[in-house]
């Protein structure tokens, strides 16, 4: 088959447009079939572009074009590398065959050429891809907290410089939302971090390449479940395995999930195994205010200085969301320990016998209340879980209130705050299959 030049080009970009679409044109049924389909392709033009290399410019354009068609494969492909190194040699300011290289090294774990790949590129001409291949790499260097957040502002920033040259490209809000994501659990927790995190991810999501990237909806589902919403983790988790149906991490995600809604229900259900035992009713009836501790007052001073009064009320009494001006309080019945993805987890009674899960972020692994002990929580922050399976019965559904806390700094234990010594920054654990 007799090609032109521009018709390899085509044909290349034609395998990587099959490769990115392939759910779009097969549907998610056909997902585990992708890797074979795409290697098939891959060889068949890896065929063409021999059968018609005089037809392209030069030796090095012939190399750079088979090592592109190489690393169409997610995993490291040493030929791929081979390749494009030496068409790098034979053209030194060829933009892509940088670029290309540059992944190359990426998929290696050689992170160091990586970045030299692609600062080298841009020295040619500033371009989206080595932008945010940029983004990616720099988020590996530091060696103290102090240089590794200065390399993820520096990573923000490339791939906001990405998305200035093409606001369109799902990719390159994808590598944004990362980069914000890496800047949130940082150490500071701003907010606003991870708020801009979210926003980049439904942006990358408009794209249709993007919207088909396993890491995209593991690493938003990972966001959800340090934000309590379980549910749209759930559905984010299952998502992503459905989409690489190899990649065991997802699915193992959403099965550690639903094991932990369903221990909570069941702990809630039964009040940790403690209805109608006299030992609940002691618990409840012991509670009063000395169990408030600096917030029996009826009011404290916030993390930012303000004076915010308090008023005690029982679980019943809460609102959806942020209780402002609130104060609850309760005795330990029952925990569940943390994990890498799960926030740790304990079970209040109230004095109306009412139970209630407490979800505590960004606590020490070392710390945990204990069976009996008073907690008091100030302007409790409630959320609600509805979560029933598909092609489950009605008597599946998981239903439930819990309060999310950030920091143990605010909880008062027995009539005492818990110091800083109680508090860890979260750690979250995202992938680089593709960043």
């Amino acid at each position: 088959m007799s090609l032109t030049r521009d018709e390899l080009l085509h044909k290349v970009d034609e395998l990587y447009q099959y490769r990115d679409l392939y759910i779009e044109e097969h549907s998610v049924d056909k997902a585990d079939q992708k890797e074979a389909d795409v290697e098939k392709k891959m060889l068949e033009t890896l065929q063409l572009i021999d059968e018609n290399k005089t037809s392209l410019k030069s030796k090095a354009e012939h190399l750079m074009l088979s090592g592109k068609c190489l690393n169409v494969k997610s995993k490291f492909d040493e030929n791929a590398q081979e390749l494009v190194s030496k068409a790098v040699k034979l053209d030194p300011k060829h933009v892509e065959s940088w670029n290309i290289l540059g992944e190359c090294f990426w998929k290696k774990g050689d992170i160091e050429s990586a970045k030299n790949c692609f600062t080298g590129a841009l020295q040619h001409s500033k371009n989206k891809v080595s932008l945010r291949n940029l983004s990616m790499v720099l988020r590996q260097f530091g060696s103290s907290p102090e240089d590794k957040l200065h390399h993820i502002h520096d990573s923000v920033t490339h791939a906001k410089e990405a998305i200035n040259l093409d606001i369109s490209d799902g990719t390159s809000w994808f590598v944004l939302g990362n980069a914000y994501l890496a800047l949130f659990f940082s150490g500071s927790q701003n907010e606003q971090s991870i708020q801009n995190c979210m926003k980049a991810y439904s942006q990358a999501e408009k794209d249709l390449i993007a919207k088909n990237n396993p890491d995209l909806h593991f690493n938003r589902s990972m966001c959800y479940m340090y934000q309590g919403d379980f549910v749209s983790a759930f559905s984010g988790f299952k998502k992503s395995a459905e989409l690489d149906p190899s990649w065991d991490m997802p699915k193992a995600k959403a099965d550690m999930l639903k094991t932990y809604l369903k221990a909570l229900t069941n702990m809630l259900t039964t009040k940790c195994g403690l209805v109608g035992k006299t030992k609940l009713q002691k618990l409840k009836s012991s509670i009063d205010s000395s169990g408030l501790g600096p917030y029996s007052g009826g009011s404290y001073t916030s993390p930012v200085g303000h004076s915010i009064n308090l008023e005690y009320k029982c679980f019943g009494a809460l609102s959806s969301g942020l209780n402002t001006g609130v104060v609850v309080c309760g005795k330990v019945i029952g925990s569940r320990s943390s994990d890498s993805a799960m926030p740790y987890t304990f079970i209040l009674v109230d004095a109306d016998e009412q139970c209630i899960a407490v979800c505590l972020y960004n606590v020490a692994q070392t710390y945990g209340v204990n069976s009996g002990d008073c907690v008091a929580i100030p302007e409790p922050y409630l959320m609600s879980i509805k979560f029933e399976e598909e092609d489950s019965d009605s008597d599946a559904i998981i239903q439930y209130e819990f309060i999310r806390v950030e920091t143990p700094m605010v909880l008062a234990v027995n009539g005492k705050k818990l110091g800083i010594g109680k508090q860890a920054p979260t750690v979250l654990s995202v992938t680089a299959l593709s960043d």
